[in-house]
């Protein structure tokens, strides 16, 4: 199926919606949120497991996802791909890419997605115009490196059953913010494999710990659906903290106080 192109229309409006959605601080004003409309020239449809944006090519817009998840990811000399993010609706996925005007890894879409793209030369106008918008972007940039440290956190010091947890607590509160989860149950068009590869394990380890999961009655993931039964048991399970995400109001995520170790 090819790229299906189309005027803004009514997704401007869900894009300024969720973008920043929820995020402590950071509310976008309407004058804001206008000139962020207008900067948006083209919408796209595309189909999962497409590429849209290849490690090195010259880049000159950016991409806002209003619908559907994409992965940031690099290749190994064998071909084989490590993921290193995951987005949701809501993310402007690769505005780093704006100052830099080129990336070091693959921007691709893992489900069906729609995009709003954002040329290069409708930001520089916005960092001339709009000085409390271009922070505000900024921040998005910062929380993006926020969940990058999470990541590195949860592949480098959590186990199996961890790694699962953290990744869909982490999932959880940022649909929370673009209004996609109630707290526990969300939507999450990903399989099986793909939870194995954004947590660094075989398919059947993933197998097992959900599994465990479902045996402990902390959550279940079938069928694209997770049903968190106990949100603070599974952040407790998974060391998470939602603080990074800068997310307001999200108590009943937390993980249970618990006594630091000196430095």
């Amino acid at each position: 199926m090819p790229v299906q192109l189309g005027p803004i229309g009514g997704w401007s409006a869900m894009f300024t919606e969720r973008f920043l959605k929820g995020k402590r601080g950071v509310d976008l004003e309407p004058a804001e949120r206008l000139r962020l409309e207008a900067a948006i020239t083209e919408i796209q449809t595309l189909e999962p497991r497409k590429i849209l944006v290849r490690a090195g090519d010259p880049l000159h817009q950016s991409t806002l996802l209003l619908e559907g998840i994409m992965s940031r990811y690099i290749d190994d000399r064998n071909g084989l791909r490590q993921l290193v993010a995951i987005h949701v609706p809501g993310d402007f996925l690769d505005l780093h890419g704006f100052p830099l005007k080129v990336l070091d890894h693959d921007v691709a879409t893992m489900t069906a997605v729609t995009v709003a793209l954002v040329p290069h030369v409708e930001l520089d106008a916005i960092t001339q115009e709009m000085p409390q918008l271009t922070r505000k972007l900024w921040h998005a940039t910062l929380i993006d490196a926020a969940i990058h440290r999470a990541w590195l956190f949860r592949l480098g010091r959590l186990d199996a059953v961890g790694r699962v947890a953290h990744f869909l607590c982490e999932t959880n509160a940022r649909l929370i913010s673009a209004g996609l989860s109630d707290g526990r149950r969300f939507a999450l068009g990903l399989t099986q494999a793909d939870l194995a590869e954004i947590c660094g394990l075989t398919n059947v380890h993933v197998n097992r710990v959900l599994r465990h999961l479902r045996e402990e009655r902390l959550c279940v993931f079938r069928s694209s659906l997770v049903e968190i039964a106990e949100p603070r048991k599974l952040a407790a399970r998974g060391q998470f903290d939602p603080a990074y995400l800068y997310i307001d109001d999200l108590p009943t995520l937390s993980p249970p106080s618990v006594a630091r170790p000196s430095p």
